[in-house]
């Protein structure tokens, strides 16, 4: 097991609104670690933008330990932006911005949690890289920074100095990472033991998005159309079918609907046959050939690639994990 010879800093920039998991989460993490080596492996700092306390998205307030364009007396080692419920809304604090632009490549590594990744993006400092964050914002931070590489399942990813986060909790998912970078797997796997959390979680963060389940869009022909298929499932709702419906030619139909709804009317289809499968998946316990046939896939089969591909687990482990228990 390698250990720090001295003192880590760790710094976690927390603005205004700040989601508190993502400051509170690493921060418990890595002083755990602490705990577990008996020694001070890491220094804890909470950097503010302001001297004042830090009024967080739930309202409870933190002290930070120094702010922004102060004199920092010691070197960082890591700087974690933390993010902010509204993160994807904001126009960056061009103080914050220069701040990071100065302090990170001074640091061994930087990175972020949840929507802190559009701070770091703002700062010029995640070009080319490739990152995560929460599944919600994802598409925002790639539409705002092209230059960017959005891995939108993953909970945490490592590319050279980069470490990135996707939403909230997994602030403790990278914060156990780094501490089994910089001081074994041994610590790690007891720090996530006396923290009763996973040490590498199953899965992917697509488990957990609602993308595919947006209310209906579009002129209201094309929004009972997307309220007839989350209605009826295991219908065919091949292009003629729902062309008729409208009394539109196939063509016209499949651009109209790619056009106003963003998507082609299978890609749609098949989000919405996913979505009436979770649905079926969390509150009963038909086998995976019932609930195929339920929700219009052709086997259970094609169900379970389906399925796969866009939730990132198999049905059979997405139903062990979120299925009601019995009686509920």
């Amino acid at each position: 097991m390698s250990r720090a010879r001295k003192p880590q800093t760790i710094a976690i920039l927390a603005l205004p609104g700040v989601q508190l998991l993502d400051v509170s989460g690493p921060l418990d993490v890595f002083a755990e670690a602490n705990a577990q080596v008996g020694t001070e492996a890491y220094r804890l700092r909470v950097i503010g933008s302001r001297s004042e306390p830090i009024r967080s998205s739930s309202g409870a307030r933190l002290l930070p330990d120094a702010v922004i364009g102060d004199r920092m007396t010691e070197k960082l080692d890591t700087v974690l932006v933390a993010g902010c419920p509204n993160a994807a809304e904001v126009s960056p604090d061009a103080r914050v911005v220069d701040w990071l632009r100065k302090v990170v490549p001074a640091t061994r590594r930087f990175g972020s949690v949840c929507s802190g990744a559009f701070f770091l993006a703002a700062a010029g400092l995640l070009e080319g890289r490739r990152v995560t964050t929460h599944w919600a914002v994802a598409d925002r931070l790639a539409a705002a920074f092209p230059g960017v590489i959005i891995d939108k399942d993953a909970i945490h990813v490592r590319d050279g100095r980069i470490r990135t986060a996707a939403g909230v909790t997994a602030g403790l998912d990278l914060a156990l990472a780094l501490v089994e970078e910089d001081l074994g797997r041994d610590v790690a796997l007891r720090v996530a033991a006396q923290l009763v959390m996973f040490f590498k979680r199953p899965g992917g963060q697509l488990q957990f998005s609602r993308h595919g389940e947006a209310a209906p869009v579009g002129r209201s022909g094309l929004q009972e159309i997307q309220r007839w298929i989350v209605a009826n499932p295991a219908l065919p709702h091949d292009i003629p079918s729902l062309a008729a419906r409208m009394s539109l030619s196939s063509r016209h139909f499949a651009r109209l609907f790619t056009q106003e709804v963003g998507v082609t009317p299978a890609a749609w289809v098949e989000q919405a046959r996913v979505s009436a499968a979770r649905a079926l998946l969390e509150s009963g316990d038909a086998a995976p050939k019932q609930v195929a046939s339920q929700c219009g896939f052709a086997n259970a089969d094609t169900l379970r690639r389906t399925f796969a591909r866009h939730v990132g687990v198999t049905p059979a482990e997405y139903r062990k994990r979120y299925s009601a228990p019995a009686g509920a």
